[in-house]
């Protein structure tokens, strides 16, 4: 092996292409790598043959040597596992962070990883090294396509050995590298929905773990019993879509699990749905904790954050208030703060993702009102 071999994660999708296209332009020796993951029934993900095969094409293109590697039970045991146990709870979980920490920069660099030089990935980041020669993670060009977000649960020690070739490529440069090189997925559409899932449809996966229990929407300020929902574990607060009710815009801004209810309120504007303090609990920098050895801040820290995957980066301040718990005061109106959910915390110039922490509260438990 090269000193600068790289382990490439290659996904059959455009943009771990172009990665490899833009390291195969600087001769960099290269060795690709395929995760994958089978469905929930042990039995092969379809979509996951035409990925290889894609996949398959670019390592003959390039003359690269190319394994696919498994690490299906890893997947269904920590990712899934986390998944299904927090929606059980009426919590919001995010498996694509969980799989970026726990499954391609977790299991994978303690198996293959560890013996490249470095570990290249298509996603929309960058990396920064300061004075004292610590990299930290940066956001990408694209504020669009920026998916630090999704890394923010990663450590420093799994930052350490990772490179970002398309951090300072806008998606329409990606598209046009892809074309100019006739890539063979360079038309292919950006995949959606939950790493690894592959076609599976998130509802459907949790219907058949979870089953259904049908229960009331409930208007929030009137007690009104507005129409059933199939089970409080397919809503997350601040959903509008997939309520089936007439005469919103409705959106999900409470849950009592207890009973199986979900309270909605309606309007686009109304201020059910919105809320200033973020208080998060298990909160973990990637690379420094922002208070060093300074405990007391009182009037807080100016920062960047995102509660949800979006080109935004919301201003505020956060405070710490125990080891790992800390509380965000946003200056703006937050939509949909979604107990169990992340938040990625950044710099105030928004141009370094400093890590992130689980939002916890009191919005899947049953009003105060009684309601």
């Amino acid at each position: 092996m090269s000193s600068k071999e790289a382990a490439v994660l290659v996904s059959g999708g455009v943009d771990s292409a172009v990665a490899v296209h833009l390291l195969a332009q600087q001769e960099r020796p290269m060795h690709l790598f395929y995760i994958r993951i089978g469905l929930d029934d042990g039995s092969n993900d379809c979509s996951a043959d035409e990925d290889i095969e894609i996949c398959t094409l670019i390592a003959r293109r390039y003359g690269l040597p190319f394994d696919v590697v498994s690490l299906h039970q890893e997947y269904w045991d920590n990712v899934m596992d986390y998944a299904l146990r927090t929606v059980r709870q009426g919590l919001t979980p995010n498996p694509d962070i969980m799989c970026n920490s726990i499954i391609k920069f977790g299991y994978f660099q303690e198996r293959w990883g560890k013996d490249f030089a470095a570990t290249v990935t298509g996603h929309y980041a960058s990396t920064a090294i300061d004075e004292q020669g610590r990299k930290w993670l940066a956001t990408a060009a694209d504020p669009v396509k920026d998916q630090t977000d999704f890394l923010a649960r990663i450590t420093g020690s799994q930052l350490a050995p990772l490179e970002f070739p398309l951090g300072r490529l806008p998606k329409a440069e990606v598209r046009r590298i892809a074309n100019e090189a006739a890539l063979p997925n360079a038309g292919r559409r950006d995949s959606q929905g939950i790493c690894f899932l592959g076609k599976i449809n998130y509802n459907d996966f949790l219907r058949r773990h979870l089953g259904e229990r049908p229960g009331a929407i409930v208007e929030l300020e009137t007690g009104r019993r507005l129409g059933e929902h199939r089970g409080f574990w397919f809503h997350t607060i601040g959903q509008r879509k997939g309520l089936g009710l007439s005469g919103g815009p409705w959106f999900v801004v409470r849950k009592n699990i207890h009973d199986n209810v979900l309270y909605v309120s309606r309007g686009y504007d109304t201020d059910k749905q919105y809320g200033r303090t973020i208080r998060l609990a298990e909160t973990q920098f990637i690379t420094a904790d922002i208070w060093g050895d300074d405990a007391d801040k009182p009037a807080g820290v100016p920062l960047r954050f995102k509660n949800r995957h979006s080109p935004e980066f919301l201003p505020g301040r956060i405070h710490r208030t125990a080891p790992g718990e800390y509380t965000i005061e946003s200056d703006v109106d937050v939509q949909g703060i979604a107990p169990g959910q992340f938040t990625a915390l950044y710099t105030a110039d928004a141009s370094l993702c400093l890590g992130s922490g689980i939002i916890t509260g009191a919005a899947a438990t049953k009003p105060e009102n009684g309601q």
